[in-house]
């Protein structure tokens, strides 16, 4: 019996487990290889894709730093014209002065000589009255002494030597007059030139408060409590400043960087003949305040527009260029009295514009 299980278990044939075993790992090896492949192949187009980008970056870059070498060479141009534009100008002004002063002269001479010319026609009329009422009464009389004609000729000499002179003086005034109509119209034309200049000066003004503007924009357009009204920067007190204070806290501070780096970059490509400035003007809101330091809304306004200068003045902005004003609560830009119209008038605002 016992011989007899042993040959049974014996003649039990195990190959065919062995052969699913190794089908399994073939097919898993199999398949580690198709993954291994499509792997490649994906990484391989990937690499493929990210050279070509790059290679048109590259050209790309190539074509900013040809667009660039232009606008320099431009940059240049402009340069020089605007330095013969200043000097045309100071010339313009220079000349203006000269030609007003003597305009000024010339119409001084010619005042006083109508003034002359009106005396010398008055009292030719004088004499001409007093020659008539003479004559008048010797015709009536019928009789004319010796010294009574000669007394009528040195009176007619005189009258005409006085109308000779009086002949003078018209003939120098229509001369003077014709003079200052030319010196006139020259100072017109003196004038269209320098509106002209400051016209282009005002434009150029604006296109350097446009770029300000604009890069200013994008740096602070990621702080949600910063807004832009107009042409202006409006910034909350409670960025800057904590409640009832002056003193300029790190996020305030941070902020400030900013516009101070930008406008710093600005301010080297403005020339120095444009007369610009940054205003800093400081609001709140209509709560009154009573304190040792701040008595009124308008201490406080104040002084924290001026903590704002010299914050700027610290970071090189030049002191010449900036100016600070306190508005208290009087020009409030939301109505009401809850508190997000107060907390809206609570501002400080930045504007570039002219002096």
């Amino acid at each position: 019996m016992i011989g007899s299980k042993r040959r049974s278990r014996s003649n039990i044939n195990v190959w065919p487990g062995y052969v699913d075993a190794l089908s399994a790992l073939l097919m898993l090896v199999i398949f580690m290889l198709l993954v291994y492949v499509v792997s490649q192949l994906y990484l391989s187009q990937t690499l493929s894709d990210r050279e070509s980008e790059l290679a048109r970056l590259n050209q790309s870059l190539a074509e900013i730093s040809r667009l660039l070498g232009l606008e320099e060479q431009k940059t240049d141009a402009l340069e020089e014209q605007m330095v013969s534009v200043q000097n045309d100008y100071s010339d313009s002004l220079s000349l203006t002065a000269t030609l007003q002063e003597e305009l000024n002269e010339a119409d001084a001479r010619a005042l006083q000589q109508r003034y002359d010319a009106e005396a010398q026609n008055r009292r030719i009329q004088e004499l001409s009255s007093a020659i008539g009422e003479t004559g008048d009464a010797l015709e009536e009389q019928e009789m004319l002494s010796v010294s009574q004609r000669a007394i009528i000729k040195r009176l007619s000499d005189q009258i005409a030597a006085l109308q000779g002179q009086l002949n003078r003086i018209s003939k120098a005034l229509e001369l003077q007059e014709d003079i200052s109509a030319e010196k006139d119209a020259k100072l017109a034309e003196m004038g269209q030139r320098i509106n002209m200049l400051l016209a282009e000066r005002i434009d150029e003004l604006e296109r350097y408060q446009s770029e300000f503007f604009a890069r200013l924009r994008d740096i602070l357009q990621a702080n949600e409590n910063i807004r832009i009204v107009g042409d202006r920067f409006l910034l909350p007190s409670e960025l800057l400043f904590a409640s009832g204070s002056a003193s300029l806290g790190e996020a305030g501070k941070s902020e400030l960087d900013k516009l101070a780096n930008v406008l710093l970059d600005v301010v080297e490509k403005i020339p120095e003949d444009i007369d610009w400035i940054l205003r800093i003007d400081g609001h709140t809101d209509k709560v009154p305040i009573n304190t040792p330091a701040f008595p009124t809304n308008w201490e406080l306004s104040t002084a924290r527009a001026v903590a704002v200068v010299r914050y700027l003045a610290e970071k090189g902005v030049p002191q010449d260029r900036m100016a600070a004003a306190g508005f208290g609560e009087f020009f409030p830009v939301a109505t009401g009295n809850s508190e997000a119209a107060l907390q809206t008038n609570r501002r400080i605002e930045v504007k570039l514009t002219d002096r």
